[in-house]
């Protein structure tokens, strides 16, 4: 670590005998006014949001769409997951028979209209603009007294 310390401390020495300390700081400002120029402008990205519904956890990949600003302070900053309740989406329930367990898994399977909807609400300053595949959500079967 100290050794590349002293290399960049070398170039420095070496830089300032060929260039101003001043054009440098300028460079340096320059560049960081570039930078926030550009965060003003919309862009559209792939960001995939952590979601809880029912204490089950999940990614849902979105396409996204905002100012630079706001995307970046989500990328940056927001690394909670959205809390949605089952009753904000619309879904529907499939039972498939697992082979390996010898039992019957119900899986509700989200439509993704629902979600993008719900994850839309909770993002205030950001559009969502699509969402992808939405995994399913794996529930036990329970017997009722009258199965055996």
């Amino acid at each position: 670590m100290s050794n590349a310390i002293d290399k960049l401390k070398a170039i420095w020495r070496q830089m300032k005998s060929y260039v101003s300390s001043t054009f440098i700081m300028l460079l340096c400002a320059s560049f960081i006014m570039w930078y926030i120029l550009k965060l003003q402008y919309t862009y559209t990205t792939n960001y995939a949001v952590l979601v809880n519904i029912e204490g089950e956890r999940m990614r849902v990949p979105c396409v996204i769409e905002g100012k630079g600003t706001n995307l970046f302070g989500y990328r940056v900053y927001m690394h909670k997951e959205l809390k949605i309740p089952l009753n904000d989406l619309k879904y529907s329930i499939e039972s498939k028979l697992d082979v390996q367990a010898g039992a019957v898994v119900d899986s509700i399977i989200i439509e993704p209209n629902s979600m993008q909807s719900a994850i839309s609400v909770r993002f205030s300053d950001i559009k969502v603009v699509s969402v992808g595949d939405v995994p399913s959500i794996s529930l036990p079967h329970v017997q009722s007294r009258g199965e055996n």
